[in-house]
């Protein structure tokens, strides 16, 4: 009799559940209020009820813990000075989706040798998270795996849905059930009726298939997420950072019925995938505000402790510290100038010295 059921699976290997991983990496009261306070505050960005501008900045991906942390310690200071203009979420990205093959990230391979130990990388993921929300850094992270939120998301200010994700039904119904603010990046194509659609699909209520805390697939009937957008980040065609395409996006939303907010990636095809292109993608964006764009609610930058990336050694005791393994970043000196040169710019404009 030949066989049917898991003729490709080669190992099946219990996970703890969610609820087993928080007892273990709890929570707190502070880190609670934390993540209560971001979410409502890029809410109200994005409604235009506080002036601010939002910035997701941090690594490609996270793969050290030590330079996270380091990178967190440096973000929280920085915050300290530009709070006042700057609302600073800490990108920490876990998962890599993938075009073809390559490393998919800390959850999926935290030992970075093929060797997948997901287990590892869930509990890695997790305490790294409640290490940075103790430090009084709001975190955001792009959500692709569908069953991952339930062990993470509690840390999690902020959300996005990728490119490459944007337009698949499970993220948008997973959207739609998260408790905190969304982004939906443009097909990598560049459409961007792809994330209005998203957004529209996500604001309403749905029904999945998961995990409770517990472990057990269950069915989960969301009531929408109200607090949804779009990250313009460039496409096949070229960048969408351009008067004209923030013009075109917030079209398309309020024809849609929905915020007209939305946020642009300075990186990714934005800036040709060249990170010395970031600085300009940014300074685009700054001027348009500074000249009058209220529909800009923030921006995304890439940003490591190292500019540029490298390749990943066959021994991995060789790699350089605080350098991106996956796409290439501006370095921390640099970030800390964009955004404290900002954020002079715009206190000079709401003062009308500019």
């Amino acid at each position: 009799m030949k066989m049917i059921n898991n003729v490709h699976i080669e190992k099946v290997k219990l996970l703890i559940s969610p609820g087993e991983l928080k007892k273990k990496y709890p929570a707190t009261a502070e880190t609670d209020t934390l993540v209560a306070k971001t979410r409502e505050a890029v809410k109200k960005i994005l409604r235009k009820e506080d002036d601010r501008l939002m910035a997701v900045v941090g690594p490609c991906s996270i793969h050290d813990r030590n330079a996270a942390l380091e990178y967190a310690e440096k973000l929280q200071n920085l915050s300290k000075e530009v709070d006042d203009q700057f609302l600073l979420i800490m990108r920490v990205y876990f998962e890599k989706p993938r075009t073809t093959v390559g490393w998919r990230g800390l959850i999926l391979d935290p030992d970075m040798d093929g060797s997948d130990d997901i287990a590892k990388g869930i509990e890695i993921a997790r305490s790294l998270l409640k290490e940075i929300s103790e430090l009084g850094v709001p975190t955001g992270s792009e959500m692709l795996d569908p069953i991952v939120p339930q062990y993470i998301s509690d840390f999690l200010s902020w959300a996005a849905i990728g490119a490459r994700t944007t337009e698949s039904q499970v993220h948008r119904s997973l959207a739609s059930g998260l408790s905190m603010p969304v982004g939906f990046k443009n097909g990598t194509g560049g459409s961007l009726q792809l994330a209005v659609n998203a957004m529209s699909a996500s604001s309403h209520p749905a029904s999945f298939i998961g995990i409770d805390q517990d472990g057990r697939s269950s069915i989960f009937r969301t009531s929408g997420n109200d607090a949804c957008h779009i990250i313009l980040r460039g496409g096949h065609n070229g960048p969408n950072y351009y008067e004209e395409d923030v013009e075109e996006a917030v079209t398309l939303m309020k024809k849609a019925g929905m915020y007209s907010s939305l946020i642009i990636d300075c990186s990714h095809a934005n800036s040709g995938k060249k990170y010395t292109r970031q600085r300009r993608v940014f300074r685009s964006v700054l001027d348009q505000i500074l000249y009058g764009q209220e529909n800009v609610a923030g921006v995304m930058l890439e940003s490591n402790l190292f500019e540029g990336n490298q390749k990943m050694p066959g021994d991995i005791s060789e790699l350089k510290y605080g350098v991106s393994i996956t796409d290439a970043c501006i370095g921390w000196t640099e970030t800390e100038e964009l955004i404290t040169s900002a954020a002079e710019e715009l206190r000079k404009k709401k003062e009308g010295k500019r």
